[in-house]
């Protein structure tokens, strides 16, 4: 008996020693700061810690610190794969999450009438706001991204309402959003109907996002909207070559179409919209691997960037990146047809002019077309660059020989200033072989728009 109550005290003292250490290691910034939205004169406002607080967000996780450089104050996550260290760094560097709860797709096999598979779904939830909701960095809880994408079930949207309604009992310091491709008033509908607990209607859009505006309006919507994506015309919006390539913008038309999207369309609307996040904070294949991204594969900020610091500041970057002022192919343009025989030699011109008169740095690389293209951001593989092709390079031109298999390509140009800043642009191309009639090139008709990116 004396060694079962040495054994019962050993183990009570051990106890409190455990519990001791647990204090003493848990961090004295762990207390949520409450958001919530009101209406304040007529006016939707985000409040975070009592205080108005309108996101300048990043949509990505790489490059924290340049976000706070940059002049934004958010980043938006997907889901909830490495939250901790997300939200911790997240603190350190004074910025919030928006945090993503990725709801499965129909598209990718989920079948919203397996009442099993939602229960496990929403029990997995439950744990992770429990776990994270009264962390520091935490902005909002956003239940899944654009789960309307080519789906019939529209059960996913009481699915969605449960989350909703799940997160509002567990964790009443945070709102909830819910995210769709675009703007439908047929969702916006059913999410007023069937998931009411949804705070902020957030939306993916890119070419559309200067009716947003009008259409969310009309679609009923009374509440407060955040853009929780927004960028470059999309691959599915813009012309075509006769061989399906889409024509990419090159990056200094990307970076006046989201000084005009940011400045024209977004901002102003005070009254509904609470924010924004700029996509992409990163680099990705998607069509291209220039298409979305803000950086290169090798970390080079764009152009682009210089325009949303601008946007979020109010001020340029004492050192600007170089501006791709044109590409040309064999004397045509981005946005004609251009065709060209296999294994002859072709000269492509680029100018590119520089604010801060830096030394320049020019690369050529050609590209077969990539045949991996997916939806809604589904991971891609990049296609691998062809080599032996680049014959000769000057300031303000490359030579090369044209591929030898028949086929669509790309040649991308890339000019790095003297602080790894970069301007852009690729120029589809098709491969015929030698002895076959060559098509005549023929003017694809494109989207142009006057340069609204103030000097």
């Amino acid at each position: 008996m004396y060694k079962q109550n040495v054994m019962k005290k050993t183990s009570i003292i051990r106890g409190i020693m455990t519990l001791a250490l647990l204090f003493t290691f848990v961090p004295s910034f762990a207390q949520a700061v409450k958001v919530e939205v009101k209406q304040v004169d007529g006016n939707w406002t985000l409040f975070r810690g009592g205080e108005p607080y309108y996101i300048k967000g990043a949509g990505g996780l790489g490059y924290m610190e340049e976000v706070v450089e940059r002049g934004g104050n958010s980043i938006r996550t997907w889901s909830v794969d490495d939250a901790q260290e997300t939200l911790d760094k997240a603190h350190e560097l004074g910025l919030t999450v928006m945090m993503g709860l990725w709801v499965q797709h129909e598209r990718h096999g989920y079948d919203y009438d397996n009442e099993a598979a939602n229960k496990a779904q929403l029990e997995y939830f439950t744990r992770m706001v429990k776990k994270y909701k009264d962390h520091p960095a935490l902005l909002m809880w956003s239940i899944g991204n654009e789960v309307d994408l080519f789906y019939s079930n529209t059960k996913v949207w009481n699915v969605v309402q449960d989350i909703a309604e799940m997160i509002h009992e567990v964790d009443p310091n945070h709102p909830t959003n819910t995210v769709t491709a675009g703007l439908d008033e047929k969702e916006v509908a059913l999410i007023m109907e069937n998931a009411p607990d949804i705070d902020i209607y957030a939306i993916n859009t890119y070419g559309e996002v200067n009716i947003i505006r009008d259409k969310i309006r009309k679609a009923g919507w009374t509440g407060p909207y955040i853009i929780a994506e927004w960028g470059p015309d999309g691959h599915w919006e813009v012309a075509k070559t006769k061989w399906s390539a889409p024509i990419e913008q090159t990056s200094r038309e990307k970076a006046d179409s989201y000084y005009e999207r940011y400045n024209v369309h977004i901002a102003p609307d005070r009254e509904m919209c609470i924010g924004s996040y700029v996509f992409l904070w990163g680099q990705k294949q998607e069509t291209t691997a220039t298409w979305y991204g803000l950086f290169s594969n090798g970390g080079q900020s764009s152009e682009v960037l210089d325009v949303v610091e601008k946007s979020w500041t109010g001020k340029w970057p004492e050192n600007r990146a170089p501006s791709m002022d044109s590409l040309s192919l064999d004397g045509q343009q981005k946005g004609e047809d251009i065709y060209l025989i296999a294994e002859e030699m072709y000269t492509a011109n680029v100018f590119v002019s520089d604010d801060s008169d830096d030394k320049l740095k020019y690369a050529y690389k050609i590209y077969p077309e990539s045949t991996n293209t997916k939806a809604g951001g589904d991971l891609e593989k990049e296609p691998p660059a062809m080599t032996g092709l680049i014959k000769k390079k000057t300031e303000n031109a490359v030579h090369f020989k044209a591929p030898k298999e028949e086929g669509p390509y790309r040649l991308f140009v890339y000019v790095n200033d003297s602080e790894d800043r970069l301007a852009y642009a690729n120029i589809p191309f098709f491969v015929n072989p030698r002895g076959k009639n060559m098509p005549q090139s023929s003017a694809v008709k494109t989207k142009t728009r006057e340069l609204t990116t103030p000097e």
